[in-house]
């Protein structure tokens, strides 16, 4: 069952969902639309290794914007901090975004019951196009989770992505074992 806009409002009222900052004109039917923080990221090497931890280069999106290109991984990040406590929240792209040929997520839609951070973003686009800081760029969508949970994700001893940040965060696949 996916939460309403009432019933995202009194989770957010209860404590069970935190969004900073919120605004409620953001609150959509049933999700809630997030920003593109102000950094990205992009990786050192050409080639990545899963088995080794890639080292990425952070810059700040210029005011005039910035033009990501066709072929290049960018990571980006949400300007809003989120907690989910009670549901699985999932982000998807705006239709807006899409049609500007901009994907935010590889495969990473889905955050834990448990999750509490910004949510790094995985971006890719089909052609040249500009984004800027502050624009939307997607909206998060709250599942309601049936049953008890034994184990949270702010509470694993191996959750790799627990460290608050603004800053996109690199793949953490080389903590694995494999």
């Amino acid at each position: 069952m996916i939460l309403s806009d009432k019933k995202i409002l009194e989770a957010i009222e209860a404590g069970q969902i935190v969004i900073e900052p919120f605004d409620r004109k953001c609150l959509g039917t049933n999700s809630y639309d997030v920003h593109l923080g102000k950094h990205l990221a992009l990786y050192k090497d050409q080639i990545l290794d899963a088995k080794k931890h890639n080292q990425v280069d952070h810059f700040e999106i210029p005011e005039a914007g910035f033009v990501l290109e066709p072929g290049t991984l960018y990571l980006g990040v949400t300007e809003e901090y989120t907690e989910t406590h009670n549901s699985v929240p999932f982000l998807e792209g705006k239709s807006s975004v899409g049609r500007l040929g901009i994907d935010i997520h590889a495969t990473a839609g889905k955050g834990d019951v448990g999750f509490c951070n910004t949510w790094t973003l995985e971006i890719s686009v089909t052609q040249k196009v500009r984004v800027y800081a502050g624009m939307p760029i997607g909206q998060l969508i709250y599942f309601m989770v049936e049953g008890d949970i034994e184990n949270y994700y702010n509470k694993k001893q191996n959750a790799k992505y627990n460290q608050r940040t603004i800053l996109p965060v690199e793949s953490m696949m080389w903590k694995n074992k494999f």
